[in-house]
C-alpha cells in the first residue's frame, strides 16, 4: 500500500467533515426526523446514514486502495487491519436525538495499528479540531469554508496539578464504576460532554483526565485519539496503561483512559 499524501489527506477528510457536517444540521434543524434501533440497541438516524454515504463516497475516491471502516456498514467490520481509514459519521447519536449539540463527525487513518491523522468536527458547537500534516493538531476558527482552511491554534494538553486535576467524563453513559474510579483522584473539576469531544477538550488542556469504563468501538475513539496524540496528549488501556492499538478484532476497543502526560494514573483494581 502507497504511502498517501497527508497534506491531501487532511485536505480531504476536513471538507468532507464539514460537508456531513452541513447535511447534519439539515436534519437536525428539522421540524422531525426518523429514528431506527439496531441490532444492537443503538439508535441510528437518517443523519447518520447521509452522512455516512457522503463521507464514504469521498474517502473511497480519495484514497481507494487504502481499506476503510465505517459504523454504519456492517460489511466493513469484518476485515483484519493495521492500516485503515475508519469512520464515525454522527458520534453522539443520543446527543443528536435529545438535541443537545454534543456530537460529532469523526474521519480517522490509522497506520499500523496507531492513529496518526484524523479530523473531529462539532458542527452544532462550531468546533474543529484535526492533525495536520506534520502530526500537530489544531482547532480551526472562522467561517470554515470547505476549500480553504481558515485560522488555526496549535493545541496542546495542559501541564496537570495532581492536587486539582479537570476530568471531563461521558454524558449519555456515565454509571457508578467510572464515578467511582473519578472519585480516587483529587478533582478540581468534573465536566460532562459527548461524543469524541472529550479527548479534544483534553487535547485543548480544558480537561485533563478522561477515563472510559464502558463499550466503545474504535470508530468512537480514533479521530480523538488522533488529535489527542498531536496535542501532546496520550490514551492507554484502563487494566494495565499500556498503549492502545487499532485493528483489535472486531474493532471493539477496551476500557480506556485518555489523559494530559503528568496525570498520576490509578491503578484499574
Amino acid at each position: 500500500m502507497p504511502n498517501p499524501d497527508l497534506d491531501q489527506m487532511i485536505l480531504v477528510f476536513r471538507r468532507l467533515a464539514l460537508a456531513a457536517g452541513d447535511r447534519i444540521m439539515e436534519i437536525y434543524n428539522a421540524e422531525d426526523f426518523e429514528v431506527r434501533t439496531k441490532s444492537d440497541a443503538s439508535p441510528v438516524t437518517e443523519a447518520d446514514l447521509a452522512a455516512d454515504a457522503l463521507i464514504s463516497a469521498g474517502l473511497r475516491a480519495a484514497f481507494p486502495r487504502i481499506p476503510l471502516v465505517t459504523e454504519e456498514q456492517a460489511a466493513t467490520h469484518g476485515q483484519s487491519l493495521s492500516t485503515f481509514l475508519i469512520v464515525d459519521p454522527l458520534d453522539g447519536t443520543k446527543e443528536f436525538v435529545k438535541r443537545r449539540g454534543d456530537f460529532t463527525v469523526n474521519i480517522a487513518y490509522v497506520d499500523n495499528g496507531v492513529p496518526l491523522r484524523g479530523v473531529v468536527y462539532a458542527p452544532a458547537r462550531g468546533r474543529l479540531f484535526y492533525t495536520r500534516a506534520d502530526g500537530a493538531s489544531v482547532e480551526e476558527t472562522g467561517d470554515f469554508d470547505p476549500d480553504i482552511p481558515g485560522p488555526v491554534t496549535p493545541l496542546h494538553v495542559a501541564v496537570p496539578d495532581n492536587d486539582a486535576l479537570m476530568v471531563v467524563a461521558s454524558k449519555s453513559h456515565r454509571d457508578p464504576a467510572t464515578d467511582a474510579y473519578i472519585a480516587r483522584y483529587r478533582v478540581r473539576d468534573l465536566k460532562s460532554a459527548g461524543s469524541s469531544l472529550k479527548f479534544c477538550l483534553v487535547a485543548t488542556g480544558e480537561a485533563d483526565l478522561y477515563p472510559r469504563l464502558g463499550r466503545t468501538m474504535e470508530w468512537d475513539t480514533a479521530a480523538g485519539d488522533a488529535v489527542l496524540r498531536g496535542a501532546g496528549g496520550a490514551m492507554v488501556r484502563f487494566d494495565d496503561h499500556t498503549p492502545f492499538r487499532y485493528g483489535k478484532p472486531g474493532f471493539e476497543n477496551p476500557f480506556f483512559i485518555a489523559h494530559a502526560p503528568g496525570v498520576d494514573l490509578k491503578p484499574a483494581g
